[in-house]
Protein backbone atom coordinates (compact mmCIF):
# COMPACT_ATOMS: atom_id res chain seq x y z
CA UNK A 1 0.00 0.00 0.00
CA UNK A 2 1.43 3.13 -0.96
CA UNK A 3 1.77 6.34 1.73
CA UNK A 4 -0.43 8.99 1.31
CA UNK A 5 0.63 12.18 -0.96
CA UNK A 6 3.20 13.88 1.42
CA UNK A 7 3.90 11.59 4.15
CA UNK A 8 7.30 10.40 2.59
CA UNK A 9 8.31 14.44 3.22
CA UNK A 10 7.22 14.67 6.73
CA UNK A 11 9.81 11.92 8.40
CA UNK A 12 13.33 10.15 8.32
CA UNK A 13 16.90 11.86 7.60
CA UNK A 14 16.57 15.61 5.62
CA UNK A 15 16.65 15.24 2.22
CA UNK A 16 17.07 17.34 -1.00
CA UNK A 17 14.19 19.80 -1.84
CA UNK A 18 12.53 19.07 2.05
CA UNK A 19 11.79 22.32 3.55
CA UNK A 20 13.75 23.34 7.14
CA UNK A 21 12.69 25.73 10.02
CA UNK A 22 15.62 26.78 11.56
CA UNK A 23 15.16 28.21 15.25
CA UNK A 24 17.39 31.06 16.55
CA UNK A 25 18.56 31.39 20.09
CA UNK A 26 15.73 34.04 19.96
CA UNK A 27 12.91 31.67 18.29
CA UNK A 28 13.12 33.68 15.68
CA UNK A 29 12.36 31.46 12.21
CA UNK A 30 13.67 30.70 9.19
CA UNK A 31 12.39 28.56 6.39
CA UNK A 32 14.21 27.45 2.95
CA UNK A 33 14.03 24.52 0.66
CA UNK A 34 17.40 21.87 0.98
CA UNK A 35 19.62 22.22 -2.03
CA UNK A 36 22.81 20.42 -2.39
CA UNK A 37 26.14 22.51 -2.55
CA UNK A 38 24.02 26.08 -1.40
CA UNK A 39 24.93 28.30 1.93
CA UNK A 40 22.34 29.01 4.07
CA UNK A 41 23.22 32.77 4.61
CA UNK A 42 22.22 35.02 7.80
CA UNK A 43 24.03 38.16 9.43
CA UNK A 44 25.31 35.65 12.11
CA UNK A 45 27.01 33.98 9.19
CA UNK A 46 26.44 30.87 7.61
CA UNK A 47 26.52 26.83 6.72
CA UNK A 48 26.41 24.57 3.53
CA UNK A 49 22.97 22.55 3.03
CA UNK A 50 25.35 19.66 2.69
CA UNK A 51 25.36 19.59 6.41
CA UNK A 52 21.74 18.98 6.75
CA UNK A 53 20.99 16.47 4.01
CA UNK A 54 21.01 13.19 5.61
CA UNK A 55 20.99 14.47 9.44
CA UNK A 56 17.94 13.44 11.59
CA UNK A 57 15.45 16.08 12.06
CA UNK A 58 15.81 17.55 15.26
CA UNK A 59 19.54 18.15 14.80
CA UNK A 60 21.50 21.70 15.50
CA UNK A 61 23.88 23.32 12.97
CA UNK A 62 25.86 26.22 13.53
CA UNK A 63 27.04 29.11 11.46
CA UNK A 64 30.62 30.44 10.83
CA UNK A 65 30.11 33.02 13.12
CA UNK A 66 29.39 29.96 15.96
CA UNK A 67 25.61 30.66 16.31
CA UNK A 68 23.12 27.61 16.70
CA UNK A 69 20.52 27.00 15.05
CA UNK A 70 17.33 24.37 15.84
CA UNK A 71 16.63 22.17 12.44
CA UNK A 72 13.32 21.15 12.30
CA UNK A 73 10.45 20.13 9.34
CA UNK A 74 7.79 23.47 9.55
CA UNK A 75 4.60 22.30 11.10
CA UNK A 76 1.56 23.02 8.80
CA UNK A 77 0.74 25.73 10.92
CA UNK A 78 4.34 27.11 10.29
CA UNK A 79 3.79 26.57 6.68
CA UNK A 80 0.20 28.29 6.19
CA UNK A 81 1.81 31.54 7.87
CA UNK A 82 5.11 31.35 6.18
CA UNK A 83 3.65 30.71 2.30
CA UNK A 84 3.38 32.94 -0.28
CA UNK A 85 0.27 35.57 -0.27
CA UNK A 86 -2.20 36.10 -3.41
CA UNK A 87 -4.61 36.87 -0.36
CA UNK A 88 -4.89 37.05 3.23
CA UNK A 89 -4.91 33.15 4.66
CA UNK A 90 -7.05 31.47 6.81
CA UNK A 91 -5.15 31.05 10.58
CA UNK A 92 -4.41 27.64 12.22
CA UNK A 93 -6.52 28.36 15.03
CA UNK A 94 -9.73 29.03 12.47
CA UNK A 95 -8.06 25.92 10.18
CA UNK A 96 -8.31 23.93 13.13
CA UNK A 97 -11.85 24.97 14.44
CA UNK A 98 -13.02 24.25 10.93
CA UNK A 99 -11.92 20.70 11.05
CA UNK A 100 -13.11 19.71 13.82
CA UNK A 101 -16.92 21.52 14.03
CA UNK A 102 -17.54 20.95 10.04
CA UNK A 103 -16.53 17.42 11.01
CA UNK A 104 -13.96 16.80 7.70
CA UNK A 105 -13.11 12.72 7.79
CA UNK A 106 -10.79 10.65 5.47
CA UNK A 107 -12.73 9.90 2.32
CA UNK A 108 -14.88 12.94 2.43
CA UNK A 109 -15.96 15.36 -0.71
CA UNK A 110 -15.67 18.46 0.49
CA UNK A 111 -16.46 21.72 -1.70
CA UNK A 112 -14.33 24.95 -0.85
CA UNK A 113 -15.82 28.49 -1.83
CA UNK A 114 -12.77 31.02 -1.91
CA UNK A 115 -9.35 29.53 -2.26
CA UNK A 116 -7.28 32.91 -1.27
CA UNK A 117 -3.62 31.53 -0.72
CA UNK A 118 -4.35 27.70 0.08
CA UNK A 119 -4.10 27.77 3.78
CA UNK A 120 -7.15 26.26 3.93
CA UNK A 121 -7.04 23.84 0.61
CA UNK A 122 -3.98 22.37 2.40
CA UNK A 123 -5.69 21.57 5.78
CA UNK A 124 -8.65 20.31 4.00
CA UNK A 125 -6.74 18.02 1.95
CA UNK A 126 -4.61 16.36 4.58
CA UNK A 127 -8.10 15.68 6.61
CA UNK A 128 -9.66 14.36 3.23
CA UNK A 129 -6.85 12.20 2.53
CA UNK A 130 -5.73 10.97 -0.88
CA UNK A 131 -9.19 8.83 -1.51
CA UNK A 132 -11.39 12.15 -0.42
CA UNK A 133 -12.52 15.07 -2.77
CA UNK A 134 -11.58 18.53 -2.32
CA UNK A 135 -12.92 20.79 -5.06
CA UNK A 136 -12.39 24.18 -4.72
CA UNK A 137 -13.49 27.56 -6.20
CA UNK A 138 -11.94 30.95 -6.86
CA UNK A 139 -12.97 33.90 -8.38
CA UNK A 140 -9.52 35.15 -9.42
CA UNK A 141 -7.13 33.47 -11.23
CA UNK A 142 -4.09 34.97 -10.05
CA UNK A 143 -4.97 33.53 -6.12
CA UNK A 144 -5.59 30.33 -7.94
CA UNK A 145 -2.61 30.12 -9.23
CA UNK A 146 -0.48 30.97 -6.10
CA UNK A 147 -2.75 28.79 -4.18
CA UNK A 148 -1.57 25.98 -6.19
CA UNK A 149 1.90 26.39 -6.43
CA UNK A 150 1.12 26.75 -2.21
CA UNK A 151 -0.78 23.56 -2.22
CA UNK A 152 1.80 21.37 -4.33
CA UNK A 153 5.17 22.96 -2.53
CA UNK A 154 3.24 21.47 0.74
CA UNK A 155 2.45 17.85 -0.72
CA UNK A 156 5.76 17.94 -3.35
CA UNK A 157 3.39 17.28 -6.07
CA UNK A 158 0.15 17.48 -7.01
CA UNK A 159 -2.57 16.17 -4.71
CA UNK A 160 -5.22 13.26 -5.92
CA UNK A 161 -8.11 14.50 -4.31
CA UNK A 162 -8.05 17.80 -5.85
CA UNK A 163 -9.88 20.03 -8.04
CA UNK A 164 -9.15 23.32 -8.58
CA UNK A 165 -11.76 25.66 -10.66
CA UNK A 166 -11.75 29.29 -11.60
CA UNK A 167 -14.72 31.29 -11.13
CA UNK A 168 -17.87 31.72 -9.06
CA UNK A 169 -19.18 28.90 -7.12
CA UNK A 170 -22.91 29.32 -7.81
CA UNK A 171 -22.12 29.72 -11.22
CA UNK A 172 -20.40 26.70 -11.26
CA UNK A 173 -20.93 24.24 -8.81
CA UNK A 174 -21.97 20.43 -10.07
CA UNK A 175 -20.79 18.38 -7.67
CA UNK A 176 -23.62 16.48 -6.04
CA UNK A 177 -23.71 14.37 -2.89
CA UNK A 178 -21.64 16.69 -1.00
CA UNK A 179 -20.40 15.84 2.49
CA UNK A 180 -19.19 18.90 3.57
CA UNK A 181 -19.30 22.72 2.28
CA UNK A 182 -17.00 25.33 3.29
CA UNK A 183 -17.81 28.87 2.40
CA UNK A 184 -14.60 31.47 2.97
CA UNK A 185 -16.19 34.66 1.09
CA UNK A 186 -17.65 37.82 0.78
CA UNK A 187 -21.06 36.96 0.38
CA UNK A 188 -21.57 33.17 1.36
CA UNK A 189 -25.20 34.24 1.37
CA UNK A 190 -25.06 34.20 -2.41
CA UNK A 191 -24.65 30.22 -2.04
CA UNK A 192 -26.91 28.84 -0.33
CA UNK A 193 -29.33 28.05 -2.86
CA UNK A 194 -26.77 26.09 -5.07
CA UNK A 195 -25.29 24.46 -1.78
CA UNK A 196 -28.37 23.14 -0.93
CA UNK A 197 -28.76 21.13 -3.55
CA UNK A 198 -26.00 19.84 -3.50
CA UNK A 199 -25.03 18.37 0.23
CA UNK A 200 -26.67 15.74 1.05
CA UNK A 201 -29.09 15.03 4.25
CA UNK A 202 -27.19 15.97 7.21
CA UNK A 203 -24.35 17.50 5.47
CA UNK A 204 -22.61 20.44 7.01
CA UNK A 205 -22.27 24.06 5.44
CA UNK A 206 -19.12 26.09 7.27
CA UNK A 207 -19.08 29.70 6.35
CA UNK A 208 -15.97 31.80 7.29
CA UNK A 209 -16.74 35.70 7.26
CA UNK A 210 -15.26 38.92 8.68
CA UNK A 211 -18.00 41.03 9.70
CA UNK A 212 -20.92 40.93 12.44
CA UNK A 213 -23.14 42.22 9.30
CA UNK A 214 -21.71 39.33 7.49
CA UNK A 215 -22.36 37.11 10.47
CA UNK A 216 -26.17 38.25 10.77
CA UNK A 217 -27.00 38.11 7.01
CA UNK A 218 -25.66 34.69 6.52
CA UNK A 219 -27.41 33.15 9.51
CA UNK A 220 -30.58 34.62 8.05
CA UNK A 221 -30.39 33.59 5.39
CA UNK A 222 -30.20 30.08 6.51
CA UNK A 223 -32.82 30.63 8.19
CA UNK A 224 -34.77 31.69 5.32
CA UNK A 225 -33.91 28.97 3.11
CA UNK A 226 -35.50 26.31 4.89
CA UNK A 227 -33.30 23.71 5.07
CA UNK A 228 -30.79 23.59 7.15
CA UNK A 229 -30.92 22.92 11.05
CA UNK A 230 -30.47 25.88 13.05
CA UNK A 231 -27.19 27.39 12.52
CA UNK A 232 -24.26 28.14 15.24
CA UNK A 233 -21.57 30.58 15.18
CA UNK A 234 -19.55 31.76 17.17
CA UNK A 235 -15.26 32.93 16.70
CA UNK A 236 -12.30 31.98 18.94
CA UNK A 237 -9.16 33.71 20.35
CA UNK A 238 -5.31 32.22 21.40
CA UNK A 239 -3.38 34.33 23.68
CA UNK A 240 0.45 32.37 24.45
CA UNK A 241 1.45 31.76 27.59
CA UNK A 242 5.11 33.44 29.14
CA UNK A 243 6.44 30.78 31.48
CA UNK A 244 9.87 31.48 32.99
CA UNK A 245 10.63 29.87 36.24
CA UNK A 246 7.72 31.20 38.70
CA UNK A 247 7.10 33.95 36.06
CA UNK A 248 3.94 32.06 34.50
CA UNK A 249 1.69 34.99 33.29
CA UNK A 250 -0.06 35.56 30.00
CA UNK A 251 1.85 37.04 26.57
CA UNK A 252 1.11 40.69 26.18
CA UNK A 253 -0.18 39.78 22.94
CA UNK A 254 -2.40 37.22 21.53
CA UNK A 255 -4.19 36.45 18.31
CA UNK A 256 -7.70 38.14 18.65
CA UNK A 257 -10.26 38.10 16.50
CA UNK A 258 -9.63 37.03 12.81
CA UNK A 259 -13.02 35.94 11.93
CA UNK A 260 -16.18 34.57 12.54
CA UNK A 261 -17.41 30.33 12.07
CA UNK A 262 -20.96 29.39 11.72
CA UNK A 263 -22.12 25.97 10.71
CA UNK A 264 -25.53 24.50 9.56
CA UNK A 265 -27.03 21.06 9.33
CA UNK A 266 -28.64 20.06 5.45
CA UNK A 267 -32.57 18.91 6.20
CA UNK A 268 -33.66 15.74 4.35
CA UNK A 269 -35.82 17.06 1.42
CA UNK A 270 -39.05 18.03 2.42
CA UNK A 271 -38.46 18.39 6.28
CA UNK A 272 -39.72 21.70 7.55
CA UNK A 273 -36.31 22.89 10.50
CA UNK A 274 -38.05 22.79 14.05
CA UNK A 275 -39.46 26.23 15.29
CA UNK A 276 -36.74 28.25 17.35
CA UNK A 277 -38.03 27.97 20.83
CA UNK A 278 -35.58 30.61 22.07
CA UNK A 279 -37.67 33.71 22.36
CA UNK A 280 -35.92 36.57 20.93
CA UNK A 281 -35.71 39.82 22.60
CA UNK A 282 -37.18 43.20 22.20
CA UNK A 283 -37.17 44.71 18.59
CA UNK A 284 -34.88 42.23 17.90
CA UNK A 285 -35.94 41.92 14.05
CA UNK A 286 -37.43 45.80 13.81
CA UNK A 287 -40.77 46.95 12.56
CA UNK A 288 -40.87 45.88 9.45
CA UNK A 289 -39.68 42.24 9.41
CA UNK A 290 -41.22 39.75 7.70
CA UNK A 291 -38.95 36.76 7.78
CA UNK A 292 -38.83 33.63 10.20
CA UNK A 293 -39.91 34.08 13.77
CA UNK A 294 -41.83 37.33 12.90
CA UNK A 295 -44.29 35.87 15.13
CA UNK A 296 -42.26 35.32 17.83
CA UNK A 297 -40.69 38.49 17.37
CA UNK A 298 -43.76 40.54 17.59
CA UNK A 299 -44.52 38.98 21.03
CA UNK A 300 -41.39 39.88 22.18
CA UNK A 301 -42.21 43.76 21.14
Amino acid sequence: MSEPTGAARRRGPFKVGDQVQLTDPKGRHYTFTLEAGKNFHTHKGSFPHDELIGAPEGSVVRTTGNVAYLALRPLLPDFVLSMPRGAAVVYPKDAGQILAFADIFPGARVVEAGVGSGSLSTFLLRAVGDQGMLHSYERREDFAEIAQQNVERYFGSPHPAWQLTVGDLQDNLSDTEVDRVVLDMLAPWECLEAVSKALVPGGIVCCYVATTTQLARTVESIREIGCFAEPSAWESMVRNWHIEGLAVRPDHRMIGHTGFLLTARRLADGVEPPTRRRRPSKGSYGEDYSGPNADAGAAGR
